[in-house]
């Protein structure tokens, strides 16, 4: 492909230096005395041919922090605050490995935020960047895009490109000062095609360096990457679809046997963030024979997840609406069929489908997930935000629970570790692994241990109802309720207190 010579996206016909100069200030006066573009040639005026770079605008993430009430103005909140919470006593105690968990979590915490279908192209001047793209290459967010990283930094690509066609990112990193950097993105422009994005990693944090690139065009600019997490948010923010419906947390509940209690505590737990941590939240029952949600919550409806895992394409806000049940003012139910009556022949592209469109209706969607294996069941252990293993502490959940965690930990190197929850211990005569010795097998702290106490839960099933209904002051109650704020990380809101007083002179 021959040289574009006519088009210079990077130019947006305006003086540098006279941009950055104060009025009544020479420009060499700039930054400390020194203007880091001073020996940057003036910029030709602009054609009339557009960017491929300008296309989408960027906030400043170097610019010192405007006043509060700016930023309130200028710059929407989270959808969900991701701020560890302090460590919470639950019945079996809290540790110090359990509370540097879960303020590992919030720190890789990223919700979804998939990358779409691309080709990303990483120029880079060093090895451990290098290194940096090929882990973050192999993240699940970025599964679905096509990414290859090599050498040579911004002035291999601006040799490469002369007779190649661009992708739709190229990532490049400069060690050069911000005159030369500048010189070289002048030259990748000549040979960009239209649409291409270019986010570029350096050495220097400089705001006035950033904003002279953001004029120019580039899409990104990061200083000095420390994880693969950092490359992965600038490529997503990128493609971010505003228009694109809000995307909770997906917790997927897993049994390393039959038998554990893996849906009930997935049921309760789905309670207890609705009703405790009073967060909307979503339980879907995928255990499509034998899932027991519907008769948990005392519901029975006429539609559920399997109407919606055999047409995932017509699935909507309005539909996913009427196939829901309401279980209280901030839980909805999408329940199993619980019947015989067919096969369930659904591919795994239908349960990806279903559960990413799911996820648009809820802060937080609970998976009670059957325990069988199949190309599903991975795929939707992997995608999930949050996993909990159930485990009972015996010698055949110990080997399940391993190999499930290890299968996670490989697949997801950049996500917090899965959670842990030991249920039914101390059953009476039973010869049980110690809680210690089970976790060190694992590596893991168990998040939650739940003694073997069957009447309350005995109860609450036949009742149709949760086990903080039945006996709010067990310990499996508040144990559920720990669980709950240490994966929302949420506190649940404070009770207003009601004096005799505040009562008499109430208006009737």
């Amino acid at each position: 492909m021959a040289t574009r010579s006519d088009h210079d996206p990077f130019d947006l016909g305006f003086e540098a230096d006279d941009d950055f100069a104060t009025t009544g200030t020479a420009p060499g006066a700039v930054l400390g005395g020194d203007d880091p573009f001073a020996e940057f040639p003036s910029v030709r005026p602009r054609e009339t041919v557009s960017a491929p770079f300008a296309d989408l605008p960027l906030a400043e993430p170097y610019a010192p922090k405007p006043p509060a009430a700016a930023t309130a103005a200028t710059r929407a909140p989270p959808i969900e605050a991701a701020e560890p919470v302090a460590p919470v006593v639950h019945p079996v105690g809290t540790t110090e490995a359990l509370v540097q968990e879960v303020l590992a979590a919030a720190d890789a915490d990223m919700g979804e935020a998939a990358v779409p279908r691309i080709t990303i192209h990483a120029f880079c001047a060093r090895a451990e960047t290098v290194a940096l793209v090929e882990a973050a290459a192999a993240d699940r967010r970025m599964a679905r895009a096509s990414t290859i990283a090599q050498p040579g930094g911004l002035e291999a690509a601006v040799a490469y490109y002369q007779n190649q066609s661009t992708p739709s990112l190229v990532l490049v990193e400069s060690l050069d000062a911000a005159p030369r950097m500048l010189a070289l993105l002048d030259g990748l422009a000549q040979v960009c095609d239209p649409g291409t994005k270019v986010v570029v990693i350096g050495q220097t944090n400089d705001i006035a360096l950033y904003r002279e690139l953001m004029r120019r065009g580039v899409s990104e600019y990061i200083t000095q990457p420390q994880g693969p997490l950092q490359i992965i948010r600038a490529v997503s923010s990128l493609y971010a679809d505003p228009s694109a419906p809000f995307i909770g947390r997906q917790i997927a509940f897993v049994g390393a046997k039959g038998g554990v209690g893996s849906s009930t505590l997935a049921h309760n737990f789905a309670w207890s963030m609705a009703e405790r941590v009073q967060a909307a939240t979503v339980m879907v029952d995928l255990d499509l024979p034998f899932g027991t949600a519907g008769l948990d919550f005392n519901q029975d409806p006429l539609q559920g997840v399997l109407d919606a895992l055999t047409q995932p394409d017509r699935l909507d806000p309005v539909l996913m609406d009427r196939m829901m049940v309401r279980c209280g003012d901030r839980l909805s139910l999408f329940a199993a069929p619980g019947a015989l009556d067919q096969d369930y022949e659904i591919p795994a592209d239908a349960f990806e489908e279903v559960t990413q469109k799911i996820r648009g209706a809820a802060p937080f969607v609970v998976l009670d997930l059957p325990h069988s294996w199949s190309a599903w069941t991975r795929r939707v252990l992997i995608a999930s935000d949050d996993l909990v293993v159930v485990a009972t502490p015996d010698l055949a959940s110990l080997r399940n629970a391993k190999n499930i965690i290890d299968l996670v930990r490989a697949a997801r190197p950049n996500d917090a570790p899965p959670r842990l929850v030991l249920n039914q211990v101390g059953v009476p005569g039973r010869p049980e692994i110690p809680v210690k010795d089970f976790g060190e097998a694992l590596g893991l702290t168990p998040s939650l241990v739940l003694p073997f106490d069957p009447k309350p839960f005995g109860q609450a099933a036949n009742n149709g109802q949760m086990v903080a209904e039945v006996a709010p002051k067990s310990k499996a109650a508040e144990g559920i309720d720990h669980l709950a704020r240490l994966i929302s990380r949420r506190e649940p809101p404070a009770v207003q207190k009601t004096s005799v007083l505040s009562s008499l002179f109430k208006k009737k």
